[in-house]
Parts: structure tokens; sequence; C-alpha cells
């Protein structure tokens, strides 16, 4: 189970614990003599016999069609559909060789697909786990609100982890419950950061969702990186 250091609205922070208990299904699949599926992978093709070098060595796409009818340049026998295992993922310069400076940019696109800006991917620091705890901004969102106004891409149940911070939950459950809201929580010490979980992770936003029942309570962290937009 993984800790999270997070603020009440009184300003008062705990590390408490931070799971995501994926629960198996029930249904499983079989092949037809009953024994279990399994998914593998299989070699499409080498990159000797890919669409760009094979155009560079007969010249035109028409020149490739011909010899492809003719002698099928583009199939490997000795390695087209090969089970692979263990695969390490290379990044490729435009003549086809290992590149090992590359330079990861982050292109933004206005909502007709074009480019809008282009930068340099900054790897964030986690900030889950920080001095600084995650804030409780006293912004609430009705629960059926934000449910159609965010896409919550994860889910994470917080837990205790003794006595006090049981008690510290608790409070956090029963007031989102009492007020059938979801409340924004962020990074930083006003709470307007987002949510990065890992060195150089997503950035979200968060979202709290209590409930209680009894002396048990449920508290779940909502993530999001997408919000819905009415069409203009």
């Amino acid at each position: 189970m993984r800790s999270l250091n997070m603020s009440n609205e009184k300003k008062r922070d705990a590390i408490v614990g931070l799971e995501n208990d994926h629960q198996k299904s029930k249904v499983s699949f079989v092949l037809k003599d009953g024994t279990p599926k399994k998914n593998v992978k299989i070699l499409k093709g080498a990159l000797e016999v890919s669409e760009e070098r094979l155009v560079s060595k007969y010249g035109d796409l028409h020149a490739l069609g011909e010899e492809i009818i003719k002698s099928d340049p583009e199939i490997d026998v000795e390695k087209t559909g090969r089970l692979i295992q263990r695969t390490k993922k290379l990044y490729l310069n435009k003549d086809g060789n290992i590149a090992y400076r590359v330079n990861l940019l982050e292109i933004i696109r206005n909502p007709d697909g074009t480019e809008k800006d282009r930068r340099d991917i900054v790897k964030s620091d986690a900030n889950v786990l920080g001095e600084i705890p995650l804030q409780w901004t006293g912004k609430r969102f009705p629960r059926d609100e934000a449910i159609k106004k965010f896409v919550f891409t994860k889910n994470y149940q917080i837990k205790h982890v003794s006595g006090l911070t049981y008690d510290f939950l608790y409070d956090m459950a029963k007031s989102l419950q009492e007020t059938n809201s979801l409340m924004f929580v962020g990074g930083g010490k006003k709470g307007t950061d987002p949510i990065v979980l890992a060195r150089g992770g997503v950035p979200y936003r968060g979202f709290l969702e209590g409930k209680v029942k009894d002396d048990k309570y449920c508290l779940i962290l909502h993530l999001t990186n997408l919000e819905l937009k009415g069409v203009l």
C-alpha cells in the first residue's frame, strides 16, 4: 500500500494509505479444449522489410507494388510470425538507425487537430508524499455535476493506518456524504497544483468522495485529466 500526505479542512495533515484495489473478473476465457487463453506477441516484420526500406530500395510505391506481386519482398520467411517475449522500446532516426539522444516534445493541438504549440516535456516530481500535503481546498462540486463534467480515469481508496488517522478520514467522508459533494484537492501550498503520483507521471486533478455507514467509511480519491465541455 502506498502512502499519501494530505490535509483536512482544519489544515491538519497526516500520512495515510493509498490503494488501488482492482477486483478480478469472475468470468474467464478458455479455448475449445478448456485450457486458459493467453496473449502472445507475434513479430509482424523486421526493419529490413518495412515499407520505408522497401520504397527506398525499389524507388517508389508503384515499383514496390509490382515487386510484391512477383516475389513478396515484404515477407521475411525466417522472422515474420515468430513469437516474441522480451522487448525493449527504441527510438529510430529518419534513416532507421537507433537514436541514442532523444528530446521528447509535447505537442498541443487545437480542437480541429492543427498544431498550436510544442514544448519540451518536463518530468514533474511526485507530490503525494512531500513536505507539503495535498490540500483540502474547500471547493465542493455536487456529485451529479462532477460526473457530467469530468472523466475520472483513476480511482484510489484512501485508508487509515492508525486509530488517529481513522478519525481523521472518517470525518472527511462524513462531511462529504452530508453535503452530497466531491471535494477538490490539489498540490502546493494553495492546492492549485496538479497531483503527480510518480516522477514524470501524468498530472491529474483530484476529487474526494466519501461515504459512511455506522462506524465504517469509504473515502475515494478520483483523478482526472480530461474535462468534458459542451459543443459550441
